[in-house]
């Protein structure tokens, strides 16, 4: 039987469109690529052999023309007229990885056009997020009122916000990828594909949007002095931590940008990456997991202001006190983190009704605004069903975040809760929300009954979705060789999960930090080391196992080297 970790997961062999698998093994590559790599490029979608080889080798020369985008001609024209006249102006950003690249990108190129201006972040607990009356009184005692304010990753919903800044004299842009609202905000530009999604470009976040406005102003007025490639270490590093998808040309920007955070010289990255423990080559892992964390640390604590300094830095010691100051942030993040998610834990180990609920919506006083999301993050993986946390303060006001699970939208489930938010909104698989402690008891109610709603079938029922099965006989040093050609792994293009079938695990194996187990596989002939992590070490099946399974590469002094990562077992069929 599965073990009771497992919750019942479902296993389910993603299905190949026949079609799509033909067509692509009539091409030359059917015939030169491995049968099994194949398979995962058809498993994609990519039919014909231009599709497959735009995949598989992106290039930055087939980027498309910035000016595609929603009112990127305003945004240049007004922004090289303040370069002609030499206006202030003030960069507003997000306090996460995606605002402060963006915020270091384009504080870097209007630099190489002449200007010097401020980076302003706003403080997570006493201005919230984006644009707030707040924040913007707050930059302006501190470098007075700009003729131009630029926006990034966030605006797009900041009406009021905007209407204040046009009554105070002060043209502003708004460069951001969020969902707009009925009415959007008076400005000189908004550049968002979401106005215009018939581009096809919904998919960029914000540092990529200020990429193809730098792209913009370059091909406006050259600046032989400013290589853009030599930027794209910051762009894949907003890009990863975003979790926007790896598609298309944001693909071509991280696969680049990846190449280029490894060998980069930016100084604030290089003290970043030793105090992570990252050398040589770079996956998107690196960032998801290590880089990109440490820069949201500060941020979700405090001020992004050391995130920012780091990245802007030219000064080797400055910037590893900067790197240090965020690995202890992160440290703390996480121990904020774990107490946060112990306590839930135990809440719906007093009450099992709240985890058993359709929508599990907990609240507490003790919680850190800044860690609910990613606790609300790992309740959801961990229960399978859509998770909100708040965190309420002493006034009994609280503010939170949501993740929901594929099929249901939380933020279709908040409309039908309105009448008991401060506020709320977000995307179908993440929200923000504002709301009373007074309400908190109803709210958990109708967000249940909203969620209930719109289950048709197994949306709450875990499931693994399986790429191909295969055995280790398949891993050849050529399919190896050219797997790697699918990197980067990450949104929109998911690292595939392979089943291996009746696997016989050599044991003891080794147990490192009483919960990481370090084993061998064998299947036939073959045998390869493995990985799993957080593993059941006292709730393992029999062998013979079926396992599901990533193969990774790693690189350690230059050698490189492949490994199996253990995603789940079960008792073989």
């Amino acid at each position: 039987m599965p073990n009771s970790s497992q919750k019942a997961v479902r296993w389910i062999l993603e299905p190949v469109d026949p079609e799509v698998l033909t067509s692509l093994r009539g091409t030359a590559l059917g015939t030169t690529l491995p049968p099994l790599l194949v398979q995962l490029l058809a498993l994609r979608g990519l039919a014909t052999e231009a599709q497959a080889k735009g995949f598989l080798q992106p290039r930055l020369a087939e980027l498309g023309d910035p000016f595609v985008l929603p009112q990127m001609q305003q945004a240049v024209d007004r922004i090289l007229l303040a370069v002609d006249r030499q206006e202030q102006v003030v960069l507003y950003g997000d306090y996460d990885v995606d605002g402060v690249t963006s915020l270091t990108l384009m504080t870097l190129v209007l630099q190489a056009y002449g200007l010097q201006p401020h980076a302003f972040l706003p403080l997570r607990m006493e201005e919230g997020y984006g644009l707030s009356h707040d924040g913007l009184v707050r930059c302006f005692e501190e470098h007075g009122k700009p003729a131009l304010l630029i926006a990034m990753d966030c605006g797009t919903v900041s009406v009021a916000e905007a209407d204040w800044l046009q009554q105070e004299g002060v043209d502003c842009i708004i460069v951001d990828h969020h969902e707009p609202a009925d009415r959007l905000p008076t400005c000189v530009a908004l550049v968002n594909p979401k106005l215009e999604a018939h581009t096809g470009l919904t998919y960029f976040c914000t540092v990529g949007l200020v990429f193809k406005l730098t792209h913009a102003l370059l091909k406006t007025r050259r600046l032989d002095t400013f290589d853009l490639k030599e930027h794209l270490d910051l762009v894949a590093m907003g890009t990863v931590a975003d979790l926007v998808p790896l598609k298309d040309e944001n693909r071509a920007l991280v696969r680049k940008g990846l190449e280029k955070l490894a060998t980069t010289r930016r100084v604030g990255l290089c003290a970043l990456k030793q105090v992570a423990g990252v050398d040589g080559f770079i996956q998107a892992h690196h960032i998801g997991y290590r880089l990109g964390p440490r820069l949201n640390a500060a941020g979700r604590l405090d001020t992004a202001q050391t995130a920012l300094d780091l990245l802007l830095c030219e000064d080797p010691q400055f910037a590893r006190e900067c790197a240090d100051l965020l690995d202890a942030h992160n440290r703390e993040r996480q121990d904020v983190e774990s107490v946060a998610q112990k306590e839930a834990q135990a809440m719906m180990a007093a009450d099992p009704s709240l985890g058993e609920a359709a929508c599990i919506v907990l609240g507490s006083r003790t919680w850190h605004q800044g860690v609910v999301g990613i606790v609300a993050s790992r309740l959801m993986r961990d229960h399978h069903r859509p998770t909100l946390l708040l965190a309420f303060g002493q006034d009994g006001h609280g503010k939170g975040s949501g993740r929901s699970v594929t099929g249901i939208s939380l933020v279709a489930a908040l409309d039908q809760c309105r009448h008991l938010l401060l506020k709320g909104g977000g995307h179908p698989m993440a929200v923000g929300v504002s709301l009373k402690e007074e309400n908190l008891a109803d709210f958990r109610a109708a967000m249940s009954a909203a969620v209930e709603r719109q289950i048709t079938a197994d949306e709450l029922t875990p499931r693994l979705h399986l790429s191909a099965e295969i055995s280790l006989a398949d891993l050849t040093p050529r399919f190896l060789e050219q797997y790697i050609l699918l990197e980067p792994f990450g949104m929109g293009n998911h690292e595939p999960v392979f089943l291996c079938r009746r696997m016989e695990p050599v044991l003891p194996g080794q147990v490192l930090k009483e919960k990481h187990w370090k084993l061998t596989l064998r299947q036939g002939g073959q045998s390869r080391p493995a990985m799993w992590f957080n593993a059941p070490l006292n709730d393992v099946p029999p062998p013979p196992w079926d396992v599901a399974l990533k193969v990774q590469r790693q690189v350690w002094r230059g050698q490189e080297s492949w490994q199996l990562m253990i995603s789940e077992v079960r008792e073989a069929e």
